[in-house]
C-alpha cells in the first residue's frame, strides 16, 4: 500500500466520530424542517442528518438559525418525517481532495458515483473559500494551446484567464467544453457539470470527454433531480477540488457548465431562506454569489499554480443582457457567444466572432498576429453588414474593393472558425495568413478599382 494511500485511509479514520450533537424535528413548513434542542452547536451551512422512524435518513442543510432551534432545507423531499425525529448535526461544508481523485466521477459531497472506491484527501478545504489576495497575485501567464483554431487565433486563452462561453440550449455548448478538456494545455482538467440530465452522464465520460478526456480529469456531478443545495454545492466543491491542485504548482482548467443552473439553484435556496426576488426573479445576492465564485478562479499567489477557467452561461434566445449573462460579463476576461444560427447551417463550434471577445489581446499576440487578426475581423463585420444584400443578389462586383474581398475570403474564413488544429498557435497562424493572401491575389487578379468604396445595387447600370 502505498504511503498517499495510507495517508488518505488516516484522514478517512480521523473523520470518523463517535458522538454527533443531537436535535429533534418540532415543525415541518413548506419544505423546511424546524430543528430544536441543537442551542449553539449549528452553524449556517453545517449538514443535518434525520432519522426517520420508519429507519429512512433524510440529509439537509443549516439554512437559518432561531433562538432554540434551526432551519434546516432537506435534500429531498420530508415525505415521511414525523415530530421528534432525531437529527444529528454532522460534518461543516468542507471537501477534502487527493490527488487519487483524477480520472473519477464524484458527486458534490466527494462520494464516487462511478461505483468504486474512493478515499478522501489528508486536509479538508473550506467550500466557499477566499480568493488568494489580490495584490499577492501572480498576473496571467503565456498564451494557451486549445487545439481549435478560433482559440489559438482570435480568441487566444492565456495561463489564468476566466472566460464566458454564452449559448442557448443544443448549440454544442457541451462538445466545445469536453474538447477543450481533451486537447487543452493543462495539468489537471475538473469538470463541474451543474443540473446535468442524469443520461448524458455516462454518455459524455464514454464518448464525448473519452478516456483521453478522463485520464487527466475530475468530473463533479450534480444531475437534475438533485436538490438546489446540491447543485450549487456542486461548482463549489469543483472549484475547492481545482484549488487543491492549484496549491500544488499545477496549471488547472476549470469547465463549469453551467453558472446559469448554478444561479438558479441559489434562488430556490435563498427564497426558502426567505429572501426576496431583486434582479428579474434572481434575489439580490446572486451577483456577489457568482462574483465569488469567479473570484477564486484566475492566478494564484506567486509560488501556485493558476486555475484557467471557462464558465458557460444558458441565455435563452440570444439574450446576453439576462441578469446571469450580465452579472458574468463584467467579472470575466473574455466572453465567446455561440449563435443558433451558425449552428443550423452546420459549422461547429458556432462561435459568433464578431460578438465574442478575449481580453488577453492584444497582449498575447504579437505586432504581426494582431494586424492579421484585425484585418480579418474588418473582412468579417465587411461582410456580415452586407451578407443580407450579397445572398439577394444586389452587390454588383467590384463597387467595394474591401468588401470584394472579404466575399472571397469569407467561405475559407468560416471554415478556419471550425478548424481543430492539433499542432500550434503558430500553425493556426499561418493558415489564417494565407488565407488573406489568397483573398487578396484573387482581388488583384480580378483588377478591382481601388478607389471604389461603396457598394452599389446591382441593375441595368451597375
Amino acid at each position: 500500500m502505498g504511503t498517499e494511500k495510507l495517508t488518505c485511509l488516516g484522514a478517512e479514520i480521523t473523520a470518523l466520530s463517535a458522538e454527533h450533537v443531537i436535535g429533534r424535528v418540532t415543525a415541518v413548513s413548506g419544505g423546511t424542517l424546524q430543528i430544536g434542542g441543537l442551542g449553539n452547536a449549528a452553524r449556517l451551512g453545517d449538514r443535518l442528518r434525520v432519522t426517520r422512524r420508519d429507519g429512512g435518513v433524510l440529509w439537509g442543510e443549516v439554512l437559518q438559525l432561531e433562538q432554540g432551534g434551526v432551519m434546516m432545507l432537506p435534500d429531498d423531499t420530508a415525505a415521511g418525517v414525523s415530530l421528534g425525529d432525531r437529527a444529528a448535526l454532522m460534518e461543516a461544508s468542507v471537501i477534502a481532495p487527493s490527488n487519487r481523485w483524477i480520472g473519477r466521477v464524484i458527486d458534490p459531497f466527494g462520494q464516487p458515483m462511478d461505483g468504486r472506491p474512493l478515499l478522501r484527501g489528508p486536509h479538508a478545504r473550506a467550500l466557499r473559500a477566499n480568493p488568494p489576495p489580490p495584490a499577492q497575485r501572480a498576473p496571467m501567464g503565456e498564451r494557451l494551446e486549445t487545439g481549435m483554431a478560433a482559440f489559438n487565433t482570435f480568441l487566444p486563452i492565456v495561463r489564468g484567464q476566466r472566460i464566458g462561453l454564452f449559448a442557448g440550449a443544443g448549440v454544442g455548448k457541451s462538445s466545445l467544453l469536453a474538447h477543450l478538456g481533451r486537447k487543452m494545455q493543462a495539468d489537471v482538467v475538473v469538470f463541474a457539470l451543474i443540473g446535468e440530465r442524469g443520461r448524458e452522464l455516462r454518455d459524455f465520460i464514454d464518448n464525448v470527454l473519452g478516456p483521453e478526456g478522463m485520464a487527466r480529469s475530475v468530473i463533479v456531478a450534480a444531475t437534475s433531480d438533485r436538490s438546489p443545495l446540491v447543485r450549487r454545492r456542486c461548482a463549489w466543491t469543483a472549484m475547492a477540488v481545482a484549488e487543491h491542485f492549484r496549491d500544488q504548482g499545477k496549471e488547472v482548467l476549470l469547465l463549469a457548465d453551467s453558472i446559469t443552473r448554478f444561479a438558479e439553484a441559489h434562488r430556490e435556496v435563498a427564497t426558502a431562506a426567505g429572501e426576496m426576488p431583486a434582479l428579474r426573479g434572481y434575489p439580490a445576492s446572486t451577483a456577489h454569489m457568482i462574483m465569488s465564485l469567479c473570484e477564486r478562479a484566475g492566478p494564484g499567489a506567486l509560488d501556485q499554480g493558476a486555475i484557467t477557467a471557462v464558465f458557460s452561461v444558458l441565455v435563452a434566445g440570444a439574450d446576453m443582457d439576462e441578469p446571469v449573462a450580465d452579472i458574468l460579463r463584467g467579472v470575466l476576461d473574455g466572453h465567446v457567444v455561440m449563435d443558433r444560427a451558425i449552428a443550423e447551417r452546420g459549422r461547429y463550434p458556432a462561435v459568433d466572432l464578431l460578438r465574442s471577445v478575449s481580453r488577453s489581446l492584444p497582449q498575447a499576440a504579437d505586432e504581426a498576429e494582431n494586424t492579421l487578426l484585425m484585418r480579418a475581423r474588418i473582412l468579417l463585420g465587411a461582410y456580415a453588414r452586407s451578407e443580407t444584400m450579397i445572398r439577394a443578389g444586389l452587390y454588383a462586383e467590384g463597387s467595394d474593393p474591401e468588401l470584394d474581398q472579404a466575399i472571397r475570403a469569407w467561405p475559407e474564413l468560416d471554415a478556419f472558425l471550425a478548424e481543430t488544429e492539433s499542432v500550434s498557435s503558430q500553425r493556426s497562424f499561418d493558415r489564417l495568413s494565407l488565407i488573406l493572401r489568397r483573398a487578396g491575389a484573387s482581388l488583384v487578379a480580378r483588377g478591382a478599382a481601388p478607389d471604389q468604396r461603396r457598394p452599389a445595387l446591382a441593375g441595368p447600370s451597375a
